[in-house]
């Protein structure tokens, strides 16, 4: 199963990449690839591409803002959290997103 993940707050600095990391341990220990797109103070990194879309079975977003071009998700089913959230329990917010698409 693949999963892809966006992280941004309104600062962009340690919160955004804090929950990018968290996503992605709790992703791989659940023995799913994922990619996580950061949208911090760097601008948009490992930018989620229109092929990892057509291959995601899942979309986390965790964000305090709006996130830039989120219309790209509407294809895939899509949970929004907030950043602090990814940050505190990713375990869980993984564990939810597989629940829905499963």
């Amino acid at each position: 199963m693949y999963i892809v993940c966006v992280t941004s707050c309104p600062v962009g600095i340690a919160h955004t990449y804090m929950a990018a990391a968290n996503l992605e341990k709790a992703a791989k220990a659940k023995g799913l690839e994922v990619k996580v797109e950061t949208q911090g103070a760097q601008g948009v990194e490992n930018e989620i591409t229109k092929e990892d879309i057509k291959r995601a079975d899942g979309c986390i977003i965790a964000s305090d803002i709006r996130i830039k071009n989120s219309g790209r998700f509407e294809p895939i089913p899509t949970l929004n959290v907030s950043v602090s959230e990814a940050v505190k329990d990713a375990k869980s917010i993984v564990e939810e997103l597989l629940e829905a698409i499963e």
